[in-house]
C-alpha cells in the first residue's frame, strides 16, 4: 500500500514537472497533478509487474532501492501520461 502511495505522489510531482517543461501541453497545476497521479499509479504498477520499479523486492520491502524505484517509475509514468494527454489536447484544439 505504501508503495502505491509513493507512486501516486511521485506521479503528481512528475506530472507537474512535465507540465512546467512542456508549457504548451500543460493542463494547469490541478490538471497536471490529476493526470500525474493516474500516470504514476499506472506506471508504478506496470513496472512493478515487470519486475522493475522496486516492487519485486520480496514481500513489498521498503528498502531504499525499492523506494527510489517507486519514485522513479511513478514520476516517469506521471510525466509520460501528461505528455500524451497534453499532445492529444493540443491536437484536438488545433483541429477545431
Amino acid at each position: 500500500m505504501l508503495q502505491l502511495i509513493i507512486s501516486l505522489v511521485a506521479g503528481a510531482i512528475g506530472g507537474n514537472v512535465a507540465g512546467g517543461v512542456l508549457k504548451n501541453q500543460s493542463l494547469g497545476t490541478v490538471g497536471n497533478s490529476i493526470v500525474g497521479v493516474i500516470g504514476g499509479g499506472l506506471g508504478g504498477q506496470i513496472l512493478g509487474m515487470l519486475g522493475a520499479g522496486g516492487a519485486a523486492g520480496g514481500a513489498g520491502g521498503l528498502d531504499i532501492g525499492s523506494i527510489i524505484g517507486q519514485l522513479a517509475s511513478g514520476g516517469v509514468g506521471g510525466g509520460v501520461l501528461l505528455a500524451v494527454v497534453g499532445a492529444v489536447k493540443a491536437a484536438m484544439a488545433k483541429s477545431s
